[in-house]
């Protein structure tokens, strides 16, 4: 039979704060954390703001040594498991150390040291490149690390699939649970990707807003002014964990996971399909999997990046996924606020759903001003609202054409 799976502990990196906690609560304010690049001079550049983790000191979690041999995605995943594991109060001990694993994924992993050692190599030649280039630039580091700082000793490895990265990461370690191979797991996604390169890459790809004279407004999931997505960078990890494990330990649960599915359009390699049919399979196959209809399902966590395609097809595919019921059920975009963390969207949006559930308050979709007709749904537009979630449903789409839909509900002892 399979396993129960819940949700014991969480932590976070963020535009809006340095844990979970400061994090949902400037969430619910609804405070933007979109301002003008400071990483880098942003001269020349189409595009010259995004949402960045301010005041990030990764030695809360590394030792100093340790986290300059780290690229920023590996020291922000770090410090966000660290932070999920003590509010677990997991003690990974050397009995159970193999059977608690970590699935830490990033869409991009770490571009900032290729940055710089692509200038290092062509300007100092090649015998001046780090040794330390390999592993800093490897996604697969963020997990490696959050093993290797943490003693966790069972499946470790690396979702990559962009923007659904987070999703996947929690979704598979789900099922590792269930499957019986690991009694918790570490899950969740990061990504440092505010860097020379990963701004002009996307801009050059026309997917991001260029109001450079009003960044505070340019991230408007579903709003018809809407013209990109805006950058954002991050780390989210949630510990999951067998429910008779966490049980036994006497852990506070937050939410057990229910349902997870992933997809694919098989269409294009940045664009979905306009009718949705990969996220609709998606939203549908999860709700099957947990035994759900759609009026089960009391807030949907949109994918909503912002961008022109996208609202448009994830409305549409809510709609075929939901019938009748999408008119009624509460969606909202919490890009709106943070921005776009790519490889740690899926994770840090699946954390909201379980602080959603827990508190009784869905976030808003901020800058919410003009309606788009073919976006006709409940966005919980500007402020956010009171209401009792007992089953949140997460969407994450990424480019390749995957689609990932998570589903969490409130703990219940007889499953219900």
């Amino acid at each position: 039979m399979a396993r129960r799976v819940v949700v014991t502990g969480f932590g976070c990196v963020s535009p809006i704060g340095l844990t979970a906690a400061t994090t949902w609560e400037a969430l619910i304010r609804g405070v933007n954390g979109i301002t003008p690049i400071t990483h880098f001079d942003t001269t020349g550049f189409d595009v010259t703001f995004a949402g960045e983790v301010r005041d990030f000191d990764p030695g809360v979690a590394m030792d100093r040594k340790e986290a300059r041999r780290n690229d920023r995605f590996v020291q922000m995943a770090v410090v966000a498991a660290r932070e999920a594991v003590e509010h677990a109060g997991l003690a990974i001990t050397p009995d159970e150390a193999p059977m608690v694993g970590a699935i830490v994924g990033s869409g991009i992993g770490g571009i900032q040291t290729i940055g710089e050692q692509f200038k290092v190599l062509y300007e100092k030649g090649p015998r001046r490149v780090s040794p330390f280039l390999v592993p800093m630039m490897i996604p697969d580091m963020a997990s490696g690390m959050v093993s290797i700082t943490l003693g966790a000793k069972g499946p470790n490895w690396c979702a990559v699939s962009a923007c659904a990265t987070g999703a996947d990461a929690i979704g598979e370690s789900y099922e590792i649970i269930r499957r019986g191979d690991a009694i918790a797991m570490i899950a969740g996604g990061t990504e440092a990707a505010i860097t020379p390169l990963g701004i002009a890459g996307f801009a050059s790809a026309r997917a991001l807003s260029t109001r450079n004279d009003d960044p505070a407004h340019a991230s408007r999931p579903f709003d018809g002014d809407r013209d990109g997505f805006v950058m954002g960078e991050g780390a989210a990890v949630l510990v999951i964990e067998e429910l008779e494990h966490a049980l036994a330990r006497r852990a506070e649960v937050y939410a057990e996971l229910i349902g997870y599915a992933a997809t694919a359009d098989a269409h294009h390699i940045t664009q979905p399909r306009e009718d949705g049919e990969g996220g609709v399979r998606a939203m549908t196959l999860a709700m099957q999997r947990a035994g759900l209809a759609p009026d089960d399902i009391d807030y949907v966590n949109a994918h909503g990046t912002s961008t022109p395609l996208n609202d448009r097809t994830e409305t549409r595919a809510i709609k075929r996924a939901f019938g009748e019921r999408a008119y009624q059920v509460p969606i909202s975009s919490t890009k709106s606020m943070i921005g776009h963390l790519l490889g740690a969207a899926g994770s840090i949006e699946a954390l909201f759903c379980v602080q959603a559930i827990r508190e009784s308050v869905i976030p808003p979709t901020i800058n919410y001003e003009r309606q788009d007709p073919e976006c006709d749904l409940d966005y919980v537009p500007n402020k956010a609202r009171e209401a009792q979630v007992r089953v949140a449903l997460t969407n994450s789409f990424g480019f390749g054409g995957h689609n990932s839909t998570l589903i969490l509900r409130a703990y219940s002892p007889n499953g219900r």
